[in-house]
């Protein structure tokens, strides 16, 4: 097996289990994860401008990608309930494209890694931009959700290759 390829979350005999950190030591770790939404030139063009009429479409999405990576362990069996100590969301628009672009961020000083509620809280502010706006794009696509990179921890860094 290549190193990292043992899935940590099932015991010998198979059975799922959480993972015991108890001995790992509180290091700082981060990552970030990044996806995006694309949709029809109108609908891009309400959110841009603020008009949709549900409200400020990425003022709502930045906080509940903000309440999603803080929730986690609610959502995914197998995850800890961490002390996160940083969460940021962070838009870009691509007009050319009809895009969204959205960054999450997550810090924590803890003993396990916060890759997973990076990944949640894009998806999660993707999912609050499509509820927003179905009423005037309901083919939206959610595309991409991918981990970017993170650090800390005894696996160490990770950076993905962009184009």
């Amino acid at each position: 097996m290549t190193q990292g390829s043992e899935f940590s979350h099932f015991d010998t005999s198979g059975n799922a289990r959480m993972v015991d950190v108890s001995s790992k030591q509180d290091t700082a770790r981060e990552a970030t994860a990044a996806g995006s939404i694309s949709m029809s030139e109108q609908c891009f063009r309400l959110i841009k401008a603020g008009s949709i009429s549900k409200g400020d479409v990425l003022g709502v999405a930045r906080l509940a990608g903000i309440m999603a990576a803080k929730k986690v362990d609610d959502l995914i069996p197998l995850t800890h309930p961490l002390p996160i100590t940083k969460a940021d969301i962070d838009f870009t628009l691509d007009e050319a494209r009809c895009k969204i672009n959205i960054f999450a961020t997550v810090g924590i000083t803890g003993k396990t890694g916060v890759e997973m509620e990076a990944l949640t809280a894009v998806s999660i502010a993707a999912l609050t931009i499509y509820d927003m706006s179905k009423a005037v794009d309901k083919g939206m696509t959610i595309n991409n959700i991918r981990l970017i990179n993170k650090s800390g921890g005894k696996s160490g860094d990770y950076s993905r290759e962009e184009p």
